[in-house]
């Protein structure tokens, strides 16, 4: 957890120099490294974290080792290649972890999880040959999303779905999966279709997750709904980007749009909202939700907006604004967090009235 923590840290000051502050020059390898620091680094590293505390076995450990220490040689300058086979050695152990409880429990949402990692390796092995990173960036979308989608359809299993609306997540899983297959040999219009599926599933999220009875009650159920419909609109806002604006999926503003409507808008909505269960979780530390939460989730969502008006709107100003407030948010959500903990074991000390 503490490489994952330095590796968004790195991550984000990356995130920084490429927006154009002027920061100190130790900046320059992070710009470059700054995708794989946040998709393998941090959150490749939590997710299969999750999974390994969850297995309670020895050897699922090897996918959050493998990914946290292929962000590491990033970090201090070892050669690339080497960072690529630690990340997929990191795959494939998650692959595995998945195998491994589709075998012990057959359902459709490890299924979905398990198409998510593989799409993880897929990506991986894309980026060893990739002429960019581009190119293996939808890839990692559909680890990130897919696996998102199929704990969402878990706990979904509680609105006793009908089989319409299970046929449509799957006819998205599957359009998604086709486009990807077909961006390899004709990337723009693979783009495209992959883009259609990104809106089907944040269209399916947005009216059939269970987030619509939780967000009726009140403290930490409510601000997670919160954050988990919000992350929602985000994704489906990021598939029409994504079909509007395929041709600039390569570099510049509107290519940084399509990127951070899926990692800002929709991942870290989904980390905002599952923090204060999966923390506690893996660590068997308490983190009571306070209802300053809301802030950094705020924050967030406002931050983004600017930004992305600044990429469609080519407001250099706005974009780099928003992307330091998106710097901010984060910042604050780690700070919010702390701070929730100190207080939660300051209460559950003995005579902590007193």
């Amino acid at each position: 957890m503490a490489l994952a923590a330095l590796s968004l840290l790195a991550a984000l000051w990356g995130g920084l120099a490429r927006l154009g502050w002027d920061l100190p020059p130790a900046a320059g390898s992070l710009k470059e490294n700054h995708g794989p620091l946040m998709v393998i680094g941090f959150l490749g590293t939590l997710i299969s974290l999750e999974r390994a505390v969850a297995l309670r076995r020895v050897w699922p450990y090897g996918a959050p080792l493998f990914a946290a220490l292929s962000s590491l040689s990033l970090l201090i300058g070892l050669p690339l290649p080497l960072s690529q086979i630690l990340a997929a050695l990191a795959g494939l152990v998650l692959v595995a972890i998945f195998v491994f409880l589709c075998w012990r429990q057959p359902a459709d949402f490890l299924l979905t999880m398990w198409t998510g990692a593989f799409l993880w390796l897929a990506g991986v092995a894309l980026w060893f040959r990739a002429d960019s990173l581009h190119e293996v960036v939808p890839w990692w979308v559909g680890f990130l999303v897919l696996t998102i989608a199929g704990e969402r359809l878990e706990l979904s299993r509680l609105m006793a779905l009908s089989r319409f609306s299970r046929a449509t997540f799957f006819a998205a899983v599957g359009l998604f999966l086709f486009g990807l297959g077909m961006s390899l040999f004709a990337f723009a219009p693979g783009l495209g279709v992959s883009a259609a599926a990104l809106e089907m599933l944040g269209l399916w999220l947005l009216r059939w997750d269970i987030a619509w009875r939780t967000v009726r009650q009140s403290g930490l159920p409510r601000f997670m709904a919160i954050s988990l419909l919000s992350g929602y609109i985000w994704l489906g806002l990021a598939g029409s980007l994504w079909l509007v604006l395929g041709d600039f999926f390569v570099a510049g503003p509107r290519y940084d749009a399509m990127l951070h409507s899926v990692f800002l808008g929709f991942v870290f909505s989904m980390i905002f909202a599952h923090a204060p269960i999966i923390f506690p979780s893996i660590t068997g530390i308490a983190m009571p939700f306070y209802r300053f939460f809301y802030l950094h989730l705020a924050l967030l969502h406002g931050s983004l907006l600017l930004r992305i008006a600044g990429d469609l709107l080519l407001w250099t100003a706005g974009q780099k604004w928003g992307g330091l407030l998106n710097v901010v948010a984060i910042v604050l959500f780690l700070a919010n967090n702390g701070f929730s903990i100190y207080k939660g074991r300051a209460t559950d000390r003995p005579f902590s009235h007193l």
